[in-house]
Parts: structure tokens; C-alpha cells; sequence
């Protein structure tokens, strides 16, 4: 291993067992919540929480998603669905970090409801690999009403909430320390 590579990874801050508590707290946060609105077609939370997440935690961000992820396979089952929750989400994640610098409510409302719009499509990508090419289209074609319901949900979902969400949880940051 160069010399330049160990000394980065030697000055990577390591998790305490608060930065940990924190983390999973706000896993929990994300499984309850979409179990919680699961009544609802396709208006859910956990695209916001991920964008904020983001914003506020960064990195760390993607321990939240893949504790969110498992949680989500213990409680429902480890089926050909569950796959896309390993990279929905990362992808979510990588769209936020490009645009990190962003403050407009309006912009992070339009990528939360691109992202609900196109959620379908990114999650037929199993059933792409695994039936074919007409098994993922029409997977994903089925479900495009519920797409434009995810999209219309995600977007109004964030112009409501970003900025309270925002708030609560930079603050909550502030007082567990440099989670």
C-alpha cells in the first residue's frame, strides 16, 4: 500500500459508539416511517430522509441506507425485489452528493420526484437481468401510474417538509457532536 493511500485512510474519522447509536437511530427512523406509510400508494418519506440525510451526514449516509436496506429484508423477505433497495437508494445518495451545494427547496423537490418518477425503472432492473428484456419492460410499464403517483408524492412531500426535516436534523447533528 503507497504511503499516500495509508495516511488517508489513517485520517478517516472512525465511528464512536455515539456516531453508531446516531446512525441507526435515523436506519430506524427510515424503516418505521416506510412501514408506517405503507398504507399509502407510493407517498413515502425515505426519499426525503435520504436527501436530507445527505445534506447533513454525508457519507455516512450509506450506512443508514444499507441498515435501512437489511431492516427492510428481515421484516419483508429477501425476494428479487430486495436487490433494488442495495443500489435505489446509493443512487439517491450519489445524485445528492454531485449536488451538495445546492440550497433551493425547489431543486431538491424536482430531483425527490424525478426519483420517484423514475423508481420503477430503476428497479426493474432485476427483472431485466432476470427474465429478459420484456420481463423488465414490463415490469416497469405496469407500474408507471404509481410512478407518476411516486413522482407527484415526492415532489410535494419535499416542498412540505425539506425544510423543517432539514432543520431538525442539522440541529440534531449540532448536539450529537461530528456524527
Amino acid at each position: 500500500m503507497s504511503s499516500g493511500l495509508y495516511t488517508q485512510l489513517e485520517s478517516r474519522k472512525k465511528l464512536t459508539i455515539k456516531d453508531i447509536a446516531v446512525l441507526a437511530i435515523l436506519a430506524a427512523l427510515l424503516f418505521v416511517v416506510q412501514v408506517g406509510l405503507g398504507f399509502l400508494p407510493n407517498i413515502e418519506l425515505v426519499s426525503l430522509l435520504i436527501i436530507v440525510y445527505t445534506l447533513v451526514w454525508g457519507r455516512q449516509t450509506l450506512y443508514i441506507i444499507y441498515v435501512f436496506a437489511v431492516l427492510e429484508g428481515l421484516f419483508y423477505g429477501f425476494g428479487i425485489w430486495w436487490i433494488n433497495y442495495l443500489y435505489v437508494w446509493t443512487i439517491l445518495y450519489l445524485v445528492v452528493s454531485i449536488l451538495i451545494k445546492n440550497k433551493s427547496l425547489i431543486m431538491w423537490a424536482i430531483i425527490s420526484g424525478s426519483f420517484g418518477l423514475s423508481f420503477g425503472l430503476l428497479c426493474a432492473i432485476p427483472y431485466t437481468v432476470a427474465g429478459g428484456l420484456g420481463a423488465g419492460i414490463a415490469w416497469w410499464a405496469a407500474g408507471i401510474p404509481y410512478d407518476i403517483v411516486h413522482g407527484i408524492g415526492n415532489f410535494s412531500v419535499a416542498l412540505l417538509l425539506f425544510r423543517p426535516v432539514y432543520y431538525i436534523l442539522d440541529k440534531l447533528k449540532g448536539q450529537s457532536g461530528n456524527t
